[in-house]
């Protein structure tokens, strides 16, 4: 056990833990020797033995499921990590998006942790203590407009939101932070190059070339790993970090230029 970051029987909720960087940052606390909590529409056959809640945190009775959960597996909530996100909106910029795009963008992206830190975080104020982990993107400063406009306004929204947040609770004790990864390569990733790739008529190394090219480039040269935005999220939620309230911190290659 790493005794650098100390997590031991922290009661931690963890949103989308069962794929990608989610599913890392589950395995992590886990091996941290957090008590864990997570959601998704259904548990997967392999997957570490902590808590799980099938929940469809788009609507308001799915979080409604999610918050009651928390306070019946694990009491009360330490550290909340909010992964869930994604797009789904179809390409050919704006004007493709319809009312229910956009509905459905904000209702995945933004509103599950608005929902979840109003049933949650009133507990952590009364206590004094705790931390809040909103999981945004570059995608907020770096929008694609072929296809991720309404994905990325709602991420900004996000990361707005939780500014806002943390500017409210920090002075009560809770630490409020913002993780903005660029490119993971994610299982559905991986499945993104391998289309690419088929419809390009190239092999996975220049398909993944194109999405970086795609996206400006990314100076390390690679997408983040799912481990490597785990890191992050576990000192951030670690009293390593404990003077650290309303940043964002970008992972992301260097893909966001910045001076």
């Amino acid at each position: 056990m790493n005794d650098f970051l100390e997590l031991r029987e922290k009661r931690v909720l963890i949103t989308s833990g069962t794929r990608g960087a989610g599913a890392a940052t589950v395995s992590l606390f886990h091996e941290l020797g957090a008590r864990i909590l997570t959601t998704a529409r259904s548990r997967p056959a392999q997957m570490p033995d902590v808590g799980f809640v099938a929940a469809d945190l788009t609507t308001a009775q799915g979080c409604e499921e999610v918050a009651e959960a928390a306070r019946k597996h694990l009491g009360e909530v330490d550290i909340l990590v909010h992964m869930l996100g994604g797009s789904s909106a179809p390409a050919g910029g704006f004007g493709a998006l319809s009312d229910a795009e956009w509905e459905r963008e904000i209702g995945l992206n933004l509103m599950p942790a608005v929902r979840l830190d109003r049933a949650l975080v009133p507990a952590m104020v009364a206590r004094g203590r705790g931390v809040v982990i909103h999981v945004t993107s570059i995608q907020s400063a770096l929008p694609l407009p072929e296809a991720t406009t309404a994905y990325a306004a709602a991420k900004a929204a996000l990361s707005t939101y939780s500014k806002s947040l943390s500017k409210e609770v920090s002075p009560k004790g809770v630490r409020v932070v913002r993780i903005s990864p660029g490119w993971i390569e994610t299982e559905a990733a991986v499945q993104l190059t391998d289309r690419i790739a088929q419809d390009a008529g190239v092999d996975r190394a220049e398909a993944r070339d194109i999405v970086m090219k795609s996206l400006g480039g990314i100076p390390l040269g690679r997408p983040s790993k799912p481990g490597e935005v785990a890191n992050l999220v576990a000192f951030l939620a670690s009293g390593r970090a404990a003077s650290i309230t309303g940043a964002e911190y970008v992972i992301d290659g260097g893909t966001i230029p910045t001076a």
